[in-house]
């Protein structure tokens, strides 16, 4: 019997000690991290250079003169051109409408008759007047002097006075039948017609909104912390920023133009500052351009800045929170705070925290502990064991580049 339980026991025990072995293994140390940095990072070195500063904006085209053409006269009218149409071009001085001249032509005649007479009657007093100072010589009264009335003066002047009233009776008869023929006061184009042939208008009717077309004008703002790095025109101001103006409608085409003024104050709405460009001949009219703009057109600008000298430039895509970036150093990530003295959407120049010659980190690294050993990739690539930014150098990055 207990030779039979010998064997049982044996293999319990055995079963127990394996069962004790997996469940507590032998203390392995494991083996330390890879030697060398673990995070390949792009670098590309901090410069100073010269840079020009491009602003962006936007706005509407809008005429620089817009008027609403209107009847002088009353009457029907009788011919309108064939450019008095929505779109079409007319040059100053050119007549567009026609109004039934026949009763103004008559009453040109009336006046002028009225003045032949108003003048037979004014030369009529001035011989009595003449007369009146002859006789009352010749009564010899020494030393009285005859009264107006005696020598006829008052009966001259009122003849004068119908004269005079007389001419400008005929100035503004004929200045009526002028006003039939309505001209155009400045080359421009047709916004709106609202009168035809045929329709009878009155005094002050509208006739067409027209306005100029030797230069058109953009109203852009300027964020606030633009202002300070563009020139904008005030008084005396001897040179203006040029500005390009691009347009997206029917296929991108650009315009070319400049600042002319800056509005004198700051928008209600927008808060922002207001400069106004001008674009002359947008409509082609001495030149062959591939499409007009159109009056209400949406444009985006570029405004020529000031240009820096010796600025410290970096893609705007290495500033992490609008406050850091990173850098490598001996082989190290090192995290540097930045001051940003103005930025667009691709570049950014800073007042302080870099330096030139730092190895400035393009590749995006999101949150990292300064301190982290970093490969730079060129030299990973190339085998060499030197962290420096000086062992290779990428080219210039930033806008301008």
């Amino acid at each position: 019997m207990k030779r039979a339980a010998a064997p049982i026991i044996i293999l319990a025990t055995l079963v127990v000690a394996g069962v004790l072995v997996l469940s507590n293994p032998p203390d392995v140390r494991r083996a330390g991290p890879p030697g060398g940095p673990q995070t390949i990072v792009e670098v590309i070195p901090v410069t100073a250079q010269n840079y020009q500063i491009t602003i962006d904006s936007y706005g509407t085209v809008q005429p620089r003169t817009q008027s609403m053409l209107v009847a002088q006269v009353s009457g029907q009218i009788v011919d309108v051109k064939q450019n008095f149409r929505p779109g079409g071009f007319f040059s100053a001085g050119e007549t567009l409408v026609t109004i039934d001249p026949r009763d103004y032509e008559a009453d040109v005649k009336i006046a002028e008759a009225t003045l032949m007479d108003a003048l037979q009657t004014k030369a009529q007093e001035q011989a009595r007047a003449e007369q009146a100072q002859t006789d009352w010589d010749r009564l010899g009264n020494p030393g009285e002097q005859a009264s107006d009335l005696v020598l006829r003066k008052p009966q001259l002047h009122a003849a004068e006075a119908r004269v005079s009233s007389a001419r400008s009776g005929l100035t503004k008869a004929k200045l009526d039948l002028e006003r039939t023929s309505v001209t155009a006061p400045f080359s421009g184009r047709v916004l709106r017609q609202l009168v035809d042939v045929g329709q009878v208008v009155n005094l002050s009717t509208q006739l067409a909104e027209v306005y100029a077309t030797d230069y058109v004008e953009v109203r852009l703002p300027i964020r606030n912390a633009d202002l300070a790095f563009v020139e904008l025109p005030e008084a005396n101001a001897t040179q203006t920023p040029e500005v390009v103006i691009h347009s997206d409608l029917g296929g991108r085409l650009d315009w070319r133009g400049r600042i002319i003024r800056t509005e004198g104050a700051i928008d209600e709405v927008a808060r922002q500052l207001h400069v106004v460009a001008q674009i002359n001949n947008p409509f082609g009219a001495d030149e062959a351009v591939e499409r007009p703009l159109k009056i209400g057109e949406y444009v985006t600008a570029e405004v020529s800045g000031k240009q820096l000298p010796g600025a410290i430039v970096i893609p705007g895509a290495t500033i992490y929170q609008n406050s850091y970036v990173y850098v490598v150093a001996d082989g190290l990530l090192q995290r540097k705070n930045v001051e940003i003295a103005w930025q667009n959407g691709t570049d950014a120049i800073i007042s302080s925290g870099l330096a030139v010659d730092d190895a400035l980190v393009t590749t995006p690294l999101g949150q990292v502990t300064s301190g982290t050993p970093v490969s730079i990739a060129g030299e990973r690539m190339a085998g060499t064991k030197n962290t420096s930014p000086q062992a290779e150098r990428p080219g210039k990055g930033g806008a301008g580049q």
